[in-house]
Order: structure tokens, then sequence, then C-alpha cells
């Protein structure tokens, strides 16, 4: 049976699946690129599944980070990625006129951490969403893909362009790993497919080994819980749905994706055999805005993770044995 892992965008709340990751890790005894036979992720999901997926060094087996490393880049620096000067804020009119960060922070901490590691280098079939805005089409960094030269690329430009959310990162500029193959304007996976478990599924078809079945766990990034009243929206123009419509398409499109992957994938009458697993939470202790990397904020996303570790406990032993 194909193991398939499906990790949901969301910014700064990406500390919800690490933490889960990093259970999973501790529980099973092996690394997540052990553990999965194909990764997939869209924006901070995105980020996760190349720095789970990269190895070591040009050759090794073995991956460069744990789950509880990747953890540690939202603890130790997601307040760098989210980080404006006065000036950014002012020019930006809060991101109305401008994009609301600078992509730099984001950019270095990407290369730091991924170098020059590329698609065809990663220890277990990845795949990573973006949003081609020139071509008005989906790009997929696969690296399936990838012994194609135009479709090998860095993974740094893989998790930079996933994650080019709009209106808080500009899109990202990409080229192949040679740097002559065709130029791609990509922003944030998220704008169409920010819960990428149907993507993984039909990824998943293609793999040797689907037709002994598939197995499934998607990771969500915590359920938005703030309502959109009418009284206010009603009156809203271009600029006032700018950033509420974003949450709203997300949220959205993940709870389709989910609903379909519970059709396709389910059996209610066997728990022992059940194949697909979400584990995703609503926002009752945290902030839902994706760019809240204060050290409070990110205390109480590991405190929603534990929420889920401790009410769908039973789903996650399932997992655990099924992954051991």
């Amino acid at each position: 049976m194909l193991r398939v892992l499906s990790i949901d965008g969301g910014g700064i709340r990406g500390v919800i699946p690490a933490v889960l990751l990093q259970h999973l890790e501790e529980k099973v005894g092996k690394p997540i690129a052990e553990m999965f036979d194909l990764v997939v992720g869209t924006s901070t999901g995105g980020i996760l599944a190349c720095g789970l997926t990269v190895p070591a060094s040009a050759n090794a087996k073995q991956p460069k980070f744990t789950a509880a490393d990747m953890l540690k880049l939202y603890e130790r620096d997601g307040h760098k990625i989210f980080e404006r000067s006065f000036w950014k804020g002012v020019t930006s009119l809060g991101g109305l006129g401008d994009e609301t960060y600078s992509a730099k922070p984001l950019e270095k901490l990407l290369k730091d951490y991924l170098g020059e590691a590329t698609l065809k280098s990663v220890l277990t079939p990845l795949v990573v969403t973006a949003y081609d805005i020139e071509r008005r089409q989906p790009y997929f960094f696969k690296s399936t893909k990838a012994e194609d030269p135009k479709r090998n690329h860095y993974l740094r430009d893989a998790a930079r362009a996933t994650s080019a959310a709009p209106t808080f990162f500009e899109p990202a500029v990409v080229r192949n790993v040679g740097g002559r193959g065709t130029r791609r304007i990509l922003v944030d996976g998220g704008v169409f497919v920010n819960n990428p478990a149907m993507c993984a599924y039909a990824e998943a078809q293609e793999l040797p080994g689907a037709d002994q079945g598939i197995m499934m766990v998607s990771l969500g990034t915590g359920v938005a819980t703030r309502k959109i009243k009418y009284k206010d929206a009603k009156d809203w123009g271009a600029l006032g749905w700018v950033r509420p419509i974003i949450s709203v398409m997300m949220d959205g499109e993940a709870d389709a994706a989910d609903y379909h992957m519970r059709i396709l994938l389910r059996d209610e009458k066997h728990k022992s055999k059940q194949q697909y697993f979400r584990f995703d939470t609503e926002l009752d202790l945290a902030l839902d805005d994706m760019d809240a990397a204060n050290t409070g904020n990110i205390r109480a996303l590991k405190d929603e993770s534990a929420q889920i570790l401790r009410s769908q406990r039973q789903e996650m032993l399932r997992v655990i044995a099924m992954l051991s």
C-alpha cells in the first residue's frame, strides 16, 4: 500500500503540522522521508515537504532535517519572515498598495536550509504546488519529472514559489536549475489548492504500487472560526475583500478536498481498514492570521496541536501502527 502525506498551506500556522510530524517521527522511530512514499505540500506545507525530503548531503540517504528541526524554523525564524520596517508598512499601505513583506528574509532562510539541493535529489517523491500568473495555470514542482532538465528546479525556488502568498509577498521568478529554461512567474499554490490531498491522490495513482491501495495522512493548519458578518461584508468593495477573500477561498477549497477524499478512501464499517486520515482543528486558542508569528501565538499554535493529539488519539495510533 502506498503511503501518502499531504500538508496544507497556512503561513505561520505550519507550526501545527510540524508538531504532528514531530510526534510521528518520535513514535514511529523513522524520518518522514522513510515513512511515506509520496509527500505533497502547498505553501507552508510545501516548505515542510521540501525540508523533510532534502538529503543531508549530495549522496546521503538520510534527510537533512527532522520534523523537530522544521518546527524550530517557525519558532526561531518565523518572525523574521513576517517582519516589515515602518517604511515598508507606509509604502505598502498595509498591504493594499504593495506586498506587505519583503521576500528577502524568506529567500535567505530557504537558501540557508535548502542550499543547492534540487527536485531531482529528494529522498522521497515530492510534489509542491504553485500557480503561474502569466500562463494562468497551475504549476506542479514534481520530483518524478525532474529527470527532464527543463523540470528540475532548486528546492529553495519551489519553496519560495509555493509560499508567495498574494498581498504578503511578491511573485517568485523561477527558472530551471541551469537557469536557461522558460521563466515562470509563480504565486502561492494555495490560491487554487490549499489542501493538496486531491493532487496527492492523483499523483499517487501514477506511482508503482498504487494498485495495492493508497493510505493518506492529510494535515491541516487550523480552521478559521472568525465570522465575516453580513453587516460588514455587504458594503465591501475590492479593497475590503482583498484579505478576507484569500482566507475564504483557501478554507473553502480545503473543506472540499477533505470531503472528496473521505468519499474516495472511506471505509465506514471497518476502522481497522481506514485509509484516509485528516488531522485538523478549529482555532479556538491561536489566531488564524497567516502572519501572526509572535511568540505567544506560536505557543498557542503548539497548544492547538496538542488538542489534535488528544481529540484524535485513536486515529493517530492507527496511523502510527500503519507506518511502523
